[in-house]
């Protein structure tokens, strides 16, 4: 049982919609995502462990643990399974969460997944690399500063996906880029092609692209949510 109660907010009616945003945001990211679904979905944007109203615990500030904070999510909710919808961090703990619980994933949407940090462009880890060293020279004197750590930590060390394992996973997936997305096109190919029943889509814009261009977004995943039967595992 996790040692803390996540935050999150919900909307509209009918079978359960799961939202998990990106490093350092909270479920307000999906705003316009929240007012599409919420027709035909009870959406759910979760705020992650430390994240917007979530706090931190005591617990492991880790994907694995973010995974498991969101196991005990849907236990505390009674959602048995739905469609999961991640975003960048939150894409790696929806995978995550799926090579774990296969059977409680319906239909799985990674937007901005890497399976490791060498999935990221240069031009955008090495900053990040750099202001997480910075950070943590000050993290023993400035809890502002050990929070940023933490929070930067996670894309600087984290996720440790192997590809292989992603072979077993027989969730329908779809996997959705920006076409300047800041993960290299070269391993969001690696994350589709791995993936046994994904497809691959791209959308006009940067890595925020449920924020930016909702329309063409939202449309691709309704599209992915709505298509065929879905066939048991």
């Amino acid at each position: 049982m996790s040692d803390i109660t996540l935050c999150y907010t919900k909307q509209g009616a009918g079978p359960p919609l799961l939202l998990l945003h990106g490093n350092g945001e909270d479920g307000s990211y999906f705003v316009h995502q929240m007012e599409y679904f919420s027709a035909r979905y009870t959406v759910y944007a979760v705020d992650t462990r430390g994240h917007g109203h979530s706090p931190r615990g005591s617990a492991p500030f880790t994907i694995a643990q973010f995974a498991q904070d969101l196991s005990d999510f849907m236990n505390e909710h009674d959602i048995l399974r739905a469609p999961i919808l991640g975003f960048s961090d939150g894409a790696n703990i929806a995978l995550t969460f799926a090579l774990a619980h296969p059977g409680r994933v319906s239909r799985l949407i990674l937007n901005g997944a890497n399976l490791d940090p060498s999935g990221v462009k240069p031009h955008i880890q090495i900053p990040i690399i750099l202001g997480y060293k910075i950070a943590s020279l000050f993290a023993g004197k400035s809890s502002k500063a050990k929070l940023h750590a933490e929070m930067l930590s996670l894309m600087v060390n984290e996720p440790h996906i192997d590809p292989e394992a992603l072979k077993y996973l027989r969730v329908r997936t779809l996997v959705i880029v920006g076409t300047k997305d800041m993960i290299k096109d070269s391993h969001t190919l690696l994350i589709a092609h791995s993936l046994p029943r994904s497809q691959l889509e791209v959308v006009v814009g940067d890595h925020f692209i449920a924020a930016k261009n909702p329309h063409a977004f939202n449309r691709a995943v309704d599209r992915f949510l709505s298509e065929g039967k879905e066939i048991p595992l």
